[in-house]
């Protein structure tokens, strides 16, 4: 399948609906809570395996985008979004029939294996495409897109809830609700497979003759794995993430737990409201800061990020029991961030490493994501029940893993700090040593490689 190439007079902004489409369909990860309880009370299933179809899907998330961005990057977004499409939705499809048949082993294999690969390739594969329409803005033009994966849950949470209450909560009604969900987001992504396009490309020629290179440092991408860039951003991503999933992942026993002794008690509706403006924070700040990365630089809006996150945290962690306005600024604040952090990180790829490869790079990336996927449930999650564990309760339940999280924002603040520009000698046009005339130029090795 060649990338379709955009043909005069196309507007660049038929692209981000494009994916949007795609990220808007693929979000709907963030909303498979809903599905868990009539899960457990159909199957038997306790509630962390009712978790591991998720929990698969993003370990799969990680690892697609790592080992599949080279194939996006050379088969281009159509081929990329089009096995997204095959792939989530025959995982909606497989896990129907593991509900119809009461095999949990299918909903795993479907929603959490091939699901999980279309959520990784369904997600990098507008990338690169996106920052090629729009090299003056590429933070807005990626945080339209990934703003979709944040805000996906505030469409497909209410409506699968509507369904399951419309069909029911048994084997039947769960695996009627699957077949929907495969059924209806093929339709909608296929709506990305036919907008998206690709620019036109730009035959300039230099005074010896041979086409010019694209303006800046352009980097393949196993030639950015052996770069320190890349593993600083690796831990910048990777505490800024950690850092936000630990609250996004426990937000509405955390808030109950904050002031269950208070004579202001959260009821579980207002946790649950406190839920949906945690997704409307993560999805905002995936467009407003991302957007604010283009005026002030990619390097200032982590400095933000994990600086002010540290912030929050520490007023969270010593006064956020005394004030239930200031708890849930502060959470609002980190889960923005934490939403900002995914959308800006395309574009300080593309300042660092060019734009020859951002997509593979990026998804190379990502496997930072899997981790503090694991790493921010697991802090929250163990430090909470050991101290239940020690008879405390309430906010004290929290106080450690904060003080936590207020550490890997600073690792990950020291690390921002350190990223410099990729040194000439990674460049795609890199000349040899001399003799110039011996050997093969580096570009052609390098070209060979990321082949």
């Amino acid at each position: 399948m060649s990338p379709p190439i955009a043909p005069v007079g196309w507007s660049r902004w038929l692209v981000p609906p494009a994916a949007l489409s795609i990220h808007l369909s693929i979000g709907q990860a963030y909303a498979w809570s809903v599905f868990k309880p009539p899960l457990e009370d159909a199957l038997g299933l306790s509630g962390t395996q009712s978790a591991l179809p998720f929990q698969l899907g993003i370990v799969m998330l990680g690892l697609s985008a790592a080992f599949g961005g080279t194939l996006v990057e050379r088969r281009g977004p159509r081929w990329a979004m089009t096995v997204a499409l095959v792939c989530f939705s025959s995982g909606f499809l497989l896990s129907a029939l593991g509900a119809a048949t009461g095999q949990f082993w299918l909903i795993v294999l479907g929603y959490g294996f091939v699901g999980g690969i279309g959520l990784g390739i369904g997600y990098i594969s507008p990338v690169s495409t996106l920052i090629k329409w729009f090299p003056d803005r590429p933070g807005m033009a990626t945080g339209i897109a990934i703003m979709g994966f944040g805000g996906g849950a505030l469409i497909a949470s209410p409506w699968s809830a509507q369904m399951l209450e419309s069909f029911g909560g048994d084997n039947s009604g769960i695996a009627l609700a699957f077949l929907v969900h495969g059924l209806v987001y093929a339709v909608f992504m296929l709506l990305g497979v036919a907008l998206v396009r690709v620019p036109r490309p730009r035959v300039e020629q230099r005074t010896d003759g041979r086409p010019a290179t694209p303006a800046g440092p352009q980097v393949s991408a196993r030639q950015a794995l052996r770069t320190p860039q890349f593993w600083l951003l690796w831990v910048v991503l990777c505490m800024n993430v950690t850092a936000g999933i630990g609250i996004l992942e426990k937000a509405a026993p955390m808030i109950t737990d904050f002031f269950a002794d208070t004579s202001t008690p959260v009821s579980v509706t207002a946790a649950a409201g406190f839920v949906a403006l945690l997704s409307a924070a993560n999805m905002a700040g995936r467009i407003g800061w991302s957007s604010a990365s283009d005026l002030i630089g990619r390097k200032n809006i982590y400095r933000v990020y994990l600086g002010a996150g540290t912030l929050m945290y520490a007023l969270i962690a010593l006064v956020g029991s005394s004030s239930k306005p200031l708890f849930v600024l502060c959470a609002l604040v980190i889960l923005s961030f934490y939403g900002g952090g995914f959308a800006t990180i395309p574009a300080y790829l593309k300042d660092l490493f060019g734009t020859y490869q951002v997509g593979a790079i990026h998804g190379r990336l990502l496997t930072a994501w899997s981790t503090a996927g694991v790493l921010g449930p697991l802090i929250v999650n163990w430090i909470a029940d050991r101290q239940e564990e020690a008879g405390k309760h309430g906010a004290d339940l929290y106080g450690t893993s904060l003080f936590i999280m207020m550490a890997l924002l600073a690792v990950g603040f020291v690390a921002n700090e350190l990223v410099r520009p990729v040194h000439p000698s990674h460049h795609l046009d890199a000349a040899p040593a001399q003799p110039a005339e011996k050997g093969a130029p580096r570009a052609r090795r390098q070209r060979a490689e990321s082949a």
